[in-house]
């Protein structure tokens, strides 16, 4: 794809946290995307699930933006959560731009792995899949919210880290300047 066309790739983005250690392991960008059909009640993101328009980025901006965390806070890898991704045309390119970056994906959805599309499922390298079940509260694993969320491993760069959902962390600690929010088309 042509730099022209990277530039029409557009996202409905909500939040970017430049530098996170919560969302995954090893120091991250965490990318949450607006927008989600799922609607699993006790969602932890209720505000993310609303089909409208938040923050619209284009693929360029967002790979300039992942550029910023990798140069400044030394990241191994981005996390895509929201809202749901998968709803997110492009993201599939959008990933194949972050691998050559040497950059690490992992990707939250409500949907299962077999329902998503396959190449979207391939271009990340590891996939937390399934809705949110409020009667399946998991109190075991961290991040992953309910009992029924599978982690499946699509390459075998964080198989290591498995154990790193078993976990028992605090909380992160919010900071203004490792944010950034777009204000704007």
């Amino acid at each position: 794809m042509d730099s022209n066309l990277n530039s029409m790739i557009k996202f409905n983005v909500a939040y970017i946290k430049l530098l996170t250690k919560i969302e995954g392991p090893f120091n991250r960008c965490c990318i949450w995307f607006q927008g989600c059909n799922i609607n699993c009640k006790g969602c932890g993101n209720p505000d993310l699930q609303a089909l409208k328009p938040n923050h619209i980025v284009t693929e360029d901006e967002l790979l300039n933006i992942v550029l910023i965390a990798k140069d400044k806070y030394k990241i191994e890898g981005i996390t895509l959560t929201g809202g749901e991704p998968s709803l997110q045309v492009g993201l599939k390119h959008f990933n194949s731009r972050i691998h050559e970056l040497g950059l690490g994906i992992i990707m939250f959805s409500g949907k299962t792995k077999d329902s998503l599309d396959e190449e979207l499922v391939n271009s990340v390298d590891l996939l937390i899949d399934g809705p949110f079940l409020e009667n399946q509260i998991d109190r075991d694993r961290i991040l992953l919210g309910s009992k029924n969320k599978k982690l499946h491993f699509i390459t075998d760069r964080y198989t290591k880290e498995e154990d790193y959902f078993n976990l028992s962390i605090s909380r992160e600690e919010v900071v203004a300047e490792d944010y950034i929010f777009i204000n704007g088309d």
